[in-house]
């Protein structure tokens, strides 16, 4: 008889893992490797923390994701955020007044630690707009902060930001080599991010990349000679996003059971040959982790004027962080009714929620 999916022992133990494939990318790297041997034991405390929750029958997810702008310098084909309206080339005046101010991100941040959440995945449009964001975030180094970025906005002011907080860690995005980046990302763009690796690599600072896997450049990006690339770059880390679409016209890209076992497979075996690098796939397997992780069971998103939605590519919310709590926000009608069956459904793709957009749409009808 198959054992009962225990969800709280299945993040716990993944998060462990994360910690100890950074610790062990970082061996080499003292300044490094001194900051992340202090977060170990602060993730150890975390993970009590919501443990203790989970006891008093409060669930506490281990991650957030937090989109802190809705600017970004660049017209990725496919970006989830333009087709969402939540990207612009520039915040009109009425979006920049409603925009969450630093300060009140920084609350987010103290409450997210009070709670024992561990990582908070910073995303936009381009985070790095928002220099004071992240000066923010870097004043609570119980907190791995993982920036999304397009790579392209780094200069000298946030390379010494980023020496001196070392809680925040860029994830530079590449779609695999020069011809399939830059067909997504724009001409130029591929050199422009190997320049930008080779800066972060000069500094001794650590950093990953963020690959987006489609069934078209699934083997290109998990080849070895890609590996190879990254790796000499100075990379520690690859998380590999499956592509959500954002519309049913590019459905077809998506990774279906077939693809996602051989990923799975590939992973495995690479992962076996290259011991000095981090590998993490996103959202992974979902019968494994007993359904989707969305909507608090382990993340939930916050979009860049505080509505609490279930993922970035689902962006419904019907609370904001600014009006509640975190700890309040996680049991709102929505999400609640969310977690009560349509995480666990059987769905084609990789994206639950995505599968069900009218339902969920209703849903979040039915719960304002």
């Amino acid at each position: 008889m198959e054992a009962a999916f225990h969800l709280e022992s299945y993040l716990t133990d993944g998060v462990e893992n994360i910690v100890s494939g950074i610790l062990k990318a970082t061996l080499y790297n003292p300044k490094e490797s001194c900051f992340m041997a202090k977060y170990a034991a602060q993730s150890k405390r975390s993970i009590k923390l919501r443990q203790a929750a989970q006891k008093n029958g409060q669930h506490i997810p281990p991650f957030l994701i937090a989109s802190i702008t809705t600017q970004c310098n660049l017209h990725c084909k496919g970006c989830y955020a333009r087709a969402n309206h939540s990207c612009y080339d520039q915040d009109s005046a009425e979006n920049a007044q409603q925009l969450l101010r630093a300060e009140q991100w920084g609350s987010i941040f103290q409450e997210a630690a009070d709670l024992g959440i561990g990582f908070i995945l910073l995303a936009g449009g381009e985070p790095f707009v928002r220099r004071d964001v992240l000066e923010t975030a870097g004043e609570y180094p119980s907190i791995l902060f993982p920036v999304f970025t397009n790579g392209t906005m780094f200069n000298q002011n946030y390379l010494e930001l980023l020496d001196r907080k070392r809680n925040l860690i860029p994830i530079v995005s590449i779609e695999g080599n020069r011809e399939t980046t830059d067909a997504r990302r724009g001409a130029g763009i591929y050199q422009r991010l190997h320049s930008a690796l080779q800066e972060l690599h000069n500094r001794q600072l650590l950093f990953g990349a963020s690959v987006t896997v489609t069934k078209q450049n699934l083997m290109e990006v998990l080849s070895h000679s890609f590996i190879d690339e990254l790796s000499v770059s100075g990379c520690k880390a690859i998380i590999y996003v499956e592509y959500v679409p954002v519309d049913h016209r590019t459905a077809d890209l998506a990774l279906d059971d077939e693809a996602r076992k051989r990923m799975a497979q590939r992973l495995d075996a690479v992962r076996a040959s290259r011991s000095d690098m981090l590998m993490v796939s996103f959202p992974g397997d979902e019968k494994s982790s007993g359904g989707c992780l969305a909507a608090g069971r382990g993340f939930f998103h916050i979009n860049a004027f505080g509505g609490a939605e279930p993922c970035p590519f689902s962006p419904y919310s019907d609370v904001n962080v600014s009006d509640t709590s975190l700890q309040e926000s996680l049991q709102s009608p929505f999400f609640q009714k969310l977690r009560q069956g349509y995480l666990m459904r059987e769905h084609t793709g990789g994206c639950a929620l995505f599968d069900q957009e009218t339902q969920v749409k209703m849903l979040l009808k039915e719960s304002t």
